[in-house]
């Protein structure tokens, strides 16, 4: 498996804003959707403000790759769910901190059940 260096680490996780493209099943990839990245540890998480329903959430969950954009770094995914609670709440606790600027009406439905079961870990391929 792949592992992040720390220098897309770092870049990934300083950008405001992801550019993710899940690859359909011919192999396309998607128009790309622009959502929020946070990192913890050595892995980055995305999530669906739009929870299970959300279109890029489903492409990228029945697919499992794509690609991904942010300051500079473009990089082939693999998605994979993340269900532990434990480490949901240090998600959620990045999420606030990262983008605690923004008003509650965006961090908060982040955070809450719905998009908290739509969390995807990114894993370099």
């Amino acid at each position: 498996m792949t592992a992040w260096t720390s220098d897309e680490l770092d870049k990934i996780a300083a950008a405001d804003e992801l550019e993710i493209a899940p690859r359909q099943n011919d192999g396309s990839l998607r128009n790309p959707v622009t959502i929020w990245v946070v990192r913890h540890g050595d892995d980055l998480y995305v999530r669906s403000y739009r929870g299970r329903d959300g279109a890029w959430f489903q492409a990228a969950k029945a697919g499992r790759e794509g690609r991904i954009q942010a300051d500079g770094v473009a990089k082939e995914v693999s998605f994979t769910e993340e269900t532990d609670p434990g480490l949901n709440e240090h998600i959620d606790a990045a999420y606030r901190s990262k983008y605690q600027r923004h008003s509650a009406q965006y961090v908060d439905p982040m955070v809450a059940s719905g998009a908290r079961s739509a969390t995807l870990k990114l894993m370099p391929r």
